[in-house]
């Protein structure tokens, strides 16, 4: 029965099942085991999978519902190509699998959010309601405005102890204003992260797998991309913006400064500089660490404001970006499984559930759902919750 082949699937489901997460003929041929032809053959309506090469196709590759493969005709999905304007067309259409299931997962999760949340923000005041980016507008003006709304101060900033501390307050106050921050190790570790927006529940999506100080710029950056009104996918690696046309290059440029000037106020940091040599490329590294450790961000982010305002060459400014990232970890291994998944999850929407569970609003098969557990790990990651878990 086994080898028998299906019948009753339109074709076009096959195509846009491998084309909704990126995968050419012959990955889907590899990992499949079979030859490119054979999967050709499906998609042209020529042949049919056996029932136990369907169900491979549906849960181990493309990831979806088995029951979606008998549908009528391909459902309607917002593909990242439409969208993400915010990276070059080439770089969209060279996306990986997993970053495509992580776009995947974040707009379930706004499905998840408008259920827990009845549909409504828990936030009285979002701050995409009291504010609205203008490119052309001083973007010191509109970045003190940011600060202001998220209620950080400086004293606040300089006090932090180290990196961890820094992004858990951001992603606090992020939170506190009304947008959702999830978390994820991506496979494809040039993707810094991305946001959604949304009228009630927009979101912001990090990877992860880099080091404390890039996720911070990377959430200021999604940030600045939702309080311009646009869906952003952005890249470690700035250069990509040089591929991008006019007006997508000069947003980028403008989320860039804004979520630089957010972190490193420009009053502040030139009262801070006055000890550093007039050449700057001849300072030593301790007085970029010492500096960076106030704003909690990265050397990097330090030399870029000193890029911006033209104190160092370009070529000085790659050299040592590049090298001082080959200086650090990216990933951060071991470690509880309940501290890795509760850091992952928005900490507002994750509480949430944890109380309508506790309130007996949700059955304890919802609530491990939402959090993406299984229910035998619900009572670990609910304890992680409620105890507050690392950023």
């Amino acid at each position: 029965m086994s080898k028998e082949t299906v019948t009753g699937i339109q074709p076009a489901l096959f195509l846009w099942a491998r084309t909704s997460v990126g995968l050419e003929i012959d990955a889907v041929a590899q990992m499949l085991k079979r030859q490119p032809e054979e999967i050709e053959a499906w998609e042209r309506g020529d042949t049919a999978p056996t029932y136990t090469q369907l169900e491979k196709l549906a849960y181990q590759i493309y990831k979806r519902p088995l029951a979606l493969f008998f549908l009528p005709e391909p459902p309607q999905e917002v593909t990242p190509q439409r969208e993400f304007r915010t990276l070059p067309e080439a770089d969209m259409h060279s996306l990986a699998r997993d970053t495509y299931l992580h776009i995947r997962r974040a707009q379930a999760y706004q499905l998840s959010l408008r259920e827990i949340f009845d549909g409504r923000s828990p936030s009285s005041r979002p701050i995409w309601q009291q504010l609205e980016l203008v490119r052309g507008k001083s973007i010191v003006e509109q970045a003190k405005i940011i600060r202001e709304l998220l209620k950080i101060g400086m004293e606040q900033q300089a006090s932090w102890k180290n990196d961890d501390a820094a992004l858990k307050v951001w992603r606090k106050a992020i939170e506190d204003a009304g947008i959702f921050v999830f978390k994820a190790s991506f496979k494809q570790a040039d993707i810094s992260g991305f946001c959604l927006l949304d009228t009630e529940f927009p979101l912001i999506y990090l990877n992860n797998s880099a080091t404390k100080t890039r996720q911070i710029f990377s959430l200021l950056h999604e940030l600045a991309h939702l309080l311009i009104r646009v869906n952003g996918l952005s890249k470690f690696d700035f250069s990509y913006t040089n591929r991008l046309g006019k007006s997508e290059k000069e947003l980028e440029i403008f989320c860039n400064a804004v979520a630089a000037e957010v972190l490193i106020p420009s009053d502040d940091f030139r009262r801070q500089i006055v000890s550093f040599p007039s050449d700057i490329e001849k300072a030593p590294d301790e007085f970029f660490v010492a500096i960076a450790s106030r704003y909690g961000v990265s050397r990097e982010a330090i030399l870029r404001r000193f890029l911006d305002q033209k104190r160092v060459r370009r070529e000085f400014y790659e050299k040592k970006a590049k090298f001082w990232a080959q200086q650090k970890k990216t990933t951060e291994g071991g470690g509880s499984y309940y501290l890795t998944q509760g850091a992952y999850i928005s900490d507002r929407f994750a509480k949430e559930v944890v109380a309508r569970h506790y309130r007996q609003q949700i059955s304890l098969e919802q609530a491990a759902d939402f959090l993406g557990v299984k229910p035998k790990s619900y009572a670990g990651l609910e304890e992680r919750i409620l105890q507050g878990v690392g950023a």
